[in-house]
C-alpha cells in the first residue's frame, strides 16, 4: 500500500516523459490555444464586463436591469417566438422526414438535397424572399385571394406570425436531417410484427413508432428552441417592434446606446439559457440511449 502511494506521485511525471505524450500534447497545442483564444476568453471578458459599473467596479445592476421592465418583456418574446419555432418545425419536419424516410434510397436523396439546399443560401437572401412572397400582393396571399378564403389577403409581415413562418423556415432543414436519421434506424419488423398481431394503423403509431422515435423528437424540438434563441436577421426584418428579441436588443445596445456592459449582462443570460437547452438534449440523449439498451 505504501509503495502504491508512494509511487503515485510519479506516475504523471513517468506519462510526460513518453515521447508519445509529449507529441501528442504538442499536436493538441494548436487546438487548445485556439480554443483559449477564440471561445473561453472572449465569454469571460464578457462576463467581466457584464458584472461591472461604467466605474469599472463590481455590480449586479445589470443583470437586475436585464431582468425587469421592457428588458425581461423581451426575453419573454424571445422564449415564446423560440418555443412557437421549435413547436411548428418539429411538426412539419416529423411529416417531411417521415414521409422521405419511407421514400427509397435514389428518392429519399433527392428529397434531402431539396430540403437542404435552401440552407446554404444567404439568410438575409431567404428573409428578403420570404418578405416578397408574404406580402400583401405576394405569391401566399394571392393564392388565398384566387382560393375565395374570407379575410384574404391577411397581414403575414411585421408581427409574430411572419417571424414564426421566417425562422421555422430557417430551422426546418435541421428538424428534417435529425428526424430522418432517427426514423431511418426504426427497424420496420417491429411495425410489421404488430401490425400481425392485429394492431391498427393508429396503435402502431402510438405504441410503437412514436416512443421509438421520441428521444429524436425532442432533441430536435430543443435544438431548434436552443438556434432560435440567439437568432438575429429574420426577428429583425419580418417583425415589429412587439417581436424584439433578445440578439435584436443586444445589438440596438451595442450600435446604438452604448451600453456595452447591458448588452453584456444579455449575452450572458442568452448564453446560459444555450447551457440550459444542451443540458437537456445531453439528457435527453441519455434517456434514449439508457432505454435502447435496456431493450435489447
Amino acid at each position: 500500500m505504501a509503495a502504491t502511494l508512494a509511487g503515485a506521485p510519479a506516475r504523471p511525471r513517468k506519462l510526460l516523459a513518453s515521447r508519445r505524450t509529449r507529441i501528442g500534447i504538442l499536436y493538441a497545442l494548436p487546438a487548445v490555444v485556439y480554443l483559449l483564444v477564440l471561445f473561453v476568453y472572449p465569454i469571460f471578458s464578457t462576463l467581466l464586463l457584464s458584472v461591472k459599473d461604467l466605474d469599472g467596479a463590481l455590480t449586479l445592476n445589470w443583470y437586475v436591469d436585464a431582468l425587469t421592465g421592457v428588458n425581461l418583456s423581451v426575453l419573454f418574446t424571445t422564449l415564446r417566438i423560440s418555443a412557437e419555432t421549435a413547436l411548428f418545425s418539429l411538426v412539419i419536419g416529423f411529416l417531411l422526414a417521415n414521409a422521405i424516410s419511407r421514400l427509397g434510397p435514389l428518392l429519399a436523396g433527392l428529397a434531402m438535397l431539396i430540403v437542404v439546399v435552401p440552407h446554404f443560401i444567404s439568410a438575409l437572401v431567404r428573409t428578403y424572399g420570404w418578405i416578397i412572397m408574404l406580402g400583401d400582393k405576394g405569391l401566399v396571399n394571392q393564392v388565398l385571394v384566387g382560393l375565395g378564403i374570407p379575410g384574404a389577403p391577411y397581414q403575414l409581415l411585421y408581427n409574430e406570425i411572419g417571424v414564426v413562418i421566417g425562422t421555422t423556415a430557417v430551422m426546418l432543414p435541421y428538424t428534417v436531417l435529425l428526424l430522418y436519421g432517427v426514423m431511418r434506424g426504426v427497424d420496420r419488423r417491429l411495425l410489421a410484427a404488430a401490425a400481425s398481431m392485429g394492431a391498427g394503423r393508429l396503435v402502431i403509431f402510438r405504441r410503437v413508432y412514436l416512443p421509438l422515435v421520441a428521444p429524436g423528437l425532442a432533441t430536435a424540438g430543443l435544438l431548434s428552441f436552443i438556434l432560435s434563441l440567439g437568432y438575429y436577421i429574420t426577428p429583425a426584418l419580418m417583425g415589429s417592434p412587439n417581436q424584439t428579441m433578445i440578439a435584436t436588443l443586444i445589438n440596438q445596445q451595442v450600435m446604438k446606446e452604448n451600453r456595452w456592459n447591458g448588452a453584456a449582462a444579455e449575452g450572458v443570460i442568452l448564453l446560459l439559457l444555450t447551457f440550459a437547452g444542451l443540458l437537456l438534449v445531453k439528457l435527453v440523449s441519455s434517456l434514449g440511449e439508457a432505454k435502447k439498451r435496456s431493450a435489447s
